[in-house]
């Protein structure tokens, strides 16, 4: 005798929470920390700080992430991404190709170019292999598949219909999250330390991706000269436990 299995019917409540949740497991598993990028090697010149006591304990490390957050690569990354989102959404090849320059062209130091090219690039691979999209594919053939990691993110974001300001939030958050942990690992703190520092930038975070939301390329700027400075002298760092 046949099992028979009786299916729920897929009612209009039921497809508009699919289209809601779809693009938030979508940042949920591209920005989780498991994603092969290799986030976890970069500390973004702080473990140069720490080195010469501009950060010694948590809540140096929570002023300096907000200043990194607010005027640094968590604003700069936020334009880009805003600005490969759109060009992304529209199929704007030319816009795209600008963006995508740009993104490898404005790191301010070999370790932070590095950082957001070696991440930008495996997550490019990475999305075009589990979530394909012809956006992506042209975003690879602009450099040989080497994109900054902003730009790969907003690309990826508009190809599978994830909301412009949650791909912002998500993308900021993941980068101060990761650099807390560094820090956690570097100064030494605790993890309840390292959990309080990462709850006090929820409102630089939100607020950083609310102004990066409808910014253009010409407002692409970074503010934090200190962080420029430690990447630049981490690469003679005699002992490191980070590429940049």
């Amino acid at each position: 005798m046949a099992l028979r299995m009786r299916m729920a019917p897929v009612t209009g409540t039921t497809r508009r929470m699919r289209m809601t949740e779809t693009p938030l497991i979508h940042l949920l598993t591209w920005l989780s920390p498991s994603f092969p990028v290799g986030a976890f090697g970069y500390s973004h010149g702080l473990e140069q700080a720490v080195e010469v006591g501009a950060v010694r304990d948590g809540a140096g490390l929570g002023a300096w992430l907000s200043d990194v957050v607010r005027h640094g690569a968590g604003w700069s990354d936020g334009v880009l991404l805003a600005a490969a989102w759109r060009a992304g959404k529209a199929g704007d090849r030319a816009g795209l190709a600008e963006v995508a320059e740009l993104g490898l062209a404005f790191a301010s130091s070999a370790e932070l170019a590095r950082e957001t090219r070696a991440q930008g690039s495996a997550f490019l691979k990475a999305v075009r292999h589990g979530w394909p999209a012809p956006a992506l594919d042209v975003l690879a053939t602009l450099h040989d598949g080497t994109a900054a990691y902003p730009v790969a993110v907003g690309v990826a974001a508009a190809a599978h219909g994830v909301p412009l300001r949650a791909a912002l939030a998500a993308h900021i958050h993941a980068f101060a999250a990761n650099l807390v942990s560094a820090g956690v690992r570097l100064i030494p703190l605790g993890q309840s330390d390292g959990l309080r520092v990462l709850a006090g930038l929820e409102t630089d975070i939100l607020e950083t991706a609310r102004r990066a939301e409808p910014s253009r390329l010409d407002q692409l700027a970074n503010a934090t000269a200190l962080v420029d400075i430690a990447s630049m002298q981490h690469e003679t760092q005699y002992t490191r436990l980070f590429r940049s």
